[in-house]
């Protein structure tokens, strides 16, 4: 191998992990379809669209299954790999992965955001959204409406 040959494969490293970490940080809030509703569940339910190839999909696995098992009965949690299941992408309006769409127990949309998200990160966001998954059954979802985004103004 040339030291030209090294060099180039350095730099390929270089660009690769730049991506991965631009990436990894640009989680963003989409904006939530307000208008998109789902089959109701009777529970809170999140979905992420990804990829089983998708490096912040890969590192979001294991705090999906840790929620999926500790708040088992108070939340389904739901992963689509998009190349498995190509129509997801259209039925849940995600161009990206991974996309986090949060819907409550009667099928409306609450949330949605792109890119990795910290199991603490989700549940923290159920809160702000009025949805306790701690409380007993039957007093998780807060009777007021999800709050609004905030506007600018002044």
């Amino acid at each position: 191998m040339t030291s030209s040959m090294v060099r180039g494969a350095q730099v390929n490293l270089l660009v690769v992990a730049a991506v991965v970490a631009t990436v990894m940080t640009a989680g963003c809030q989409q904006a939530t379809r307000s208008n998109m509703t789902y089959p109701a569940t009777g529970l809170p339910r999140l979905v992420d669209i990804g990829a089983s190839v998708c490096i912040p999909c890969i590192m979001m696995a294991p705090s999906l299954e840790e929620l999926k098992k500790d708040y088992a009965g108070r939340l389904q949690v739901e992963f689509i790999d998009a190349f498995q299941n190509p129509d997801a992408k259209k039925q849940y309006d995600a161009f990206f992965c991974p996309t986090q769409v949060f819907i409550n127990a009667s099928g409306r949309e609450l949330f949605r955001h792109t890119g990795y998200y910290s199991k603490k990160d989700i549940l923290a966001k159920w809160k702000e959204l009025g949805i306790d998954l701690e409380a007993p059954a039957g007093q998780r979802e807060a009777p007021k409406s999800a709050p609004q985004p905030k506007t600018g103004g002044g």
